[in-house]
């Protein structure tokens, strides 16, 4: 059954970032490649923007799923990270994120990463609190990410209970 939010709903753009990285010395690792923590740092940062903006309040990393590494970035490239609302549970969103490389004389961007994150609106206590905004779907995208979002959290509940 699926909830009712009682102030209404929230469409995807009103939630979603972008945010432009230079790769800076100390991003990169020892194979001269930007180094996949600063990433991980960087998507943490973006989903936790997008899922503050949805939700109103304070939030959690609960969960990175689907992370996958599918190029490698160097420095002085120009690194954009997209995040956005895919689904929202009752004390949960569920948020992507897709990292690109961006040509300087083109404009052009590559895809360098993907990602899933859960992340939990809490209160000061660090205690989950309901999510009041739904989520208006706009589009076949959008609906398509929801699907897939569903996908994903039963998964998880399956890894759990096998204990993984």
């Amino acid at each position: 059954m699926e909830r009712s939010y009682p102030k209404g709903t929230k469409r995807v753009a009103d939630s979603e970032i972008e945010a432009t990285f230079i790769v800076h010395h100390k991003d990169i690792n020892g194979e001269n490649r930007l180094f996949g923590g600063r990433l991980m740092e960087w998507i943490d940062s973006a989903a936790g923007i997008a899922a503050r903006r949805h939700c109103g309040g304070s939030i959690t990393t609960a969960c990175v799923d689907s992370l996958v590494f599918k190029h490698a970035s160097r420095l002085n490239d120009i690194v954009v990270v997209r995040a956005r609302i895919t689904y929202v549970g009752t004390t949960s969103m569920e948020v992507r994120v897709e990292a690109y490389v961006e040509e300087v004389a083109t404009g052009e961007r590559y895809l360098i990463n993907d990602a899933y994150l859960t992340e939990v609106h809490v209160d000061s206590d660090g205690h989950p609190q309901p999510v009041q905004w739904g989520l208006e779907l706009t589009s076949d995208e959008e609906r398509s990410e929801w699907a897939g979002a569903k996908k994903r959290i039963a998964n998880r509940k399956q890894r759990a209970a096998e204990g993984f």
